[in-house]
């Protein structure tokens, strides 16, 4: 395959990841020769980018090789919130900088003082960290209409903050914050709190504000999710502790989708195997090739490491967290396509068997590639012995928990499963990360230059023969145990 040949995914792909006259064979030619280490590894990945077989994220497929000065990183998370009307000015022109170069940002806005907290310098009132939201949301609309990338944010503040109850309505509207998703940082001791029905202190820096019921405020929450779609949830105790690199980072916030927990001047490079190009006819229909994938994921899994030497970063602590730790996050897509091409509904445990098939063997062969970099090139700068105490580290088999024991490890995390929404569309539209097919076909606006369009877009699968199970006749058990059995395998989110 050397061209799209789906109207909407060739006009896609050419108005959002390719330069002036370029065709879809020349942008992989061009990615792969940016992430190429020698001939036959250029060669590999260049094959497996035309099929469509690895889809590197949008940023990538935008920056590499190309003359414009965008930066390949999908995700960042700024650096801490000061709390100081100098500190936040600056946190917001250092975001205003990664969004122009076409990244999109995360905040944890925790460390901003309540509402109504004296400021003694100035004998007055502090306005809280939700109104100094909106001095972000103007930046990222600023920089969503001086270029055809939209901003995107994400907005954070911990459960156990005096501004909670604030934040939780922050969005249950449709005109304020429209440029920022928000999540709650929800903590062990909200979670223990709310399993006894107990009072919870709401305080900040040390002082105790006020008390709530766990339960109503968990109730608040739940009502506002419903109703608006917002705020999510991040258990960021959970987070942490399962943080593969525990011993060196806290973390506090995710990129805009969450696929990403990061530390202050995160950043990680996004990355998806389409499993419905891993289809092969057979007799029964189609089967899965194993051996394909196997030999695809050393190849992506190199060239994402060298986007991280040779991609430019908007700031200079972005560009020495990348190198200092050398995140990635390669995940899938598609894979409620393939797998109920070869037979088995979303969600059935047919499914669910053969979706942890493929994560697992992914998380295994991902890690060995690292490891063989490791000893090529070195491990990531932050690797010491205290990684393999890692709880997610000590869920790798044996042998390599052994070889990273003895060689380390080039990357310290590798796994994400990103939403993927429009380079899943530029593949021919096939099934998002591993959610459900949304329906058989969908009307989607596409943002243009022009102006929005609305256009009539056919499932992958339905093309493949498919009748899929769609989001409509899945139940919630369908989706919980598909994610349940997902989280298992990636070592981000």
């Amino acid at each position: 395959m050397t061209a799209l040949s789906v109207p909407i995914s060739e006009e896609l792909d050419a108005l959002k990841y390719r330069q002036p006259g370029e065709s879809f064979y020349e942008k992989c030619t061009r990615i792969a020769n940016a992430l190429k280490d020698g001939d036959v590894h250029f060669r590999a990945f260049r094959e497996a980018l035309v099929a469509q077989r690895f889809l590197p994220a949008g940023r990538v497929q935008a920056a590499m090789g190309a003359p414009r000065a965008v930066t390949p990183w999908n995700c960042f998370v700024m650096d801490t919130v000061p709390d100081s009307m100098e500190g936040i000015m600056r946190i917001a022109t250092e975001a205003a900088m990664t969004m122009r170069m076409g990244g999109g940002v995360g905040y944890d806005f925790s460390t901003i003082r309540p509402r109504k907290d004296l400021i003694m310098t100035l004998d007055s009132e502090s306005s809280g960290p939700v109104s100094f939201m909106s001095i972000y949301d103007a930046v990222c609309h600023t920089i969503a209409s001086a270029g055809h990338r939209r901003g995107a944010q994400m907005g954070v503040l911990r459960i156990d903050h005096p501004d909670i109850e604030e934040f939780i309505k922050a969005k249950r509207n449709s005109d304020k914050l429209t440029g920022f998703n928000i999540s709650i940082g929800v903590t062990d001791e909200f979670m223990a709190a709310l399993a006894t029905g107990s009072m919870f202190d709401l305080k900040f820096n040390g002082r105790i504000y006020k008390q709530v019921s766990a339960v109503s405020l968990w109730e608040d929450i739940m009502r506002s999710t419903w109703d608006w779609a917002e705020p999510g949830v991040l258990f960021i105790d959970t987070i942490n502790n399962m943080n593969n690199l525990f011993y060196c980072e806290t973390i506090a916030s995710t990129n805009p989708c969450a696929e990403q927990p990061l530390p202050p001047n995160g950043a990680c490079l996004l990355g998806s195997f389409n499993l419905a190009k891993y289809l092969t006819p057979d007799l029964a229909g189609y089967r899965f090739d194993w051996d394909m994938f196997r030999r695809d994921i050393p190849h992506a899994v190199r060239a994402m490491d060298n986007v991280i030497d040779r991609g430019i970063t908007p700031l200079p602590a972005q560009a020495l967290e990348a190198t200092s730790k050398r995140r990635m996050g390669i995940g899938v897509t598609g894979m409620a396509n393939c797998l109920e091409a070869i037979g088995l509904p979303y969600g059935s445990p047919g499914f669910l068997h053969a979706e942890s098939e493929i994560l697992s063997t992914l998380r295994d062969d991902a890690y060995r590639a690292s490891v063989e970099l490791a000893k090529e090139k070195g491990a990531f700068p932050l690797f010491t012995s205290e990684y393999l105490d890692s709880k997610f580290i000590q869920t790798l088999p044996v042998n390599i928990q052994d070889d990273i024991s003895t060689y380390g490890i080039r990357n310290s995390h590798l796994l994400s499963i990103a939403p993927t929404g429009t380079i899943s569309l530029t593949a021919l539209n096939v099934s998002s990360g591993v959610e459900p097919v949304f329906s058989e076909g969908y009307d989607r606006t596409i943002q243009t230059m022009d102006g929005p369009r609305v256009e009539r877009i056919a499932d992958y699968g339905v093309t493949l023969g498919v009748k899929p199970r769609t989001t409509a006749q899945c139940t919630i058990s369908d989706h919980l145990n598909v994610l349940a059995t997902a989280y298992r395998y990636v070592d981000s989110a």
